[in-house]
């Protein structure tokens, strides 16, 4: 195995991961945002108000796209393992 293939594997994973994590970051970025605004507005200053919003945004997020997120997992370990024989020459 050489150094452009592990980077490579690397490089893949690394992808993977950002692609899979970017809509729960994204809605969690959104929630704290409008949060932060409303906050501002109000002049309510309560640190843990922004908690319970992002923990059910990040969770509905996931209900509804956990489907897309375990196809990209589970295809990129079908590629990884079906080069494998690539892999240990």
């Amino acid at each position: 195995m050489t150094v452009d293939t592990v980077t490579e594997i690397v490089r893949n994973a690394l992808y993977t991961i950002i692609i899979c994590a970017a809509p729960m970051l994204l809605i969690s970025l959104i929630v704290g945002l409008t949060i932060s605004i409303f906050q501002t507005i109000t002049s309510i200053q309560e640190q843990t108000l922004t908690f319970v919003p992002k923990i059910l945004g990040v969770f509905l997020i996931l209900m509804l796209m956990g489907h897309w997120i375990l196809n990209n997992v589970i295809n990129y370990m079908e590629q990884l393992w079906g080069n494998f024989s690539i892999y240990i020459r």
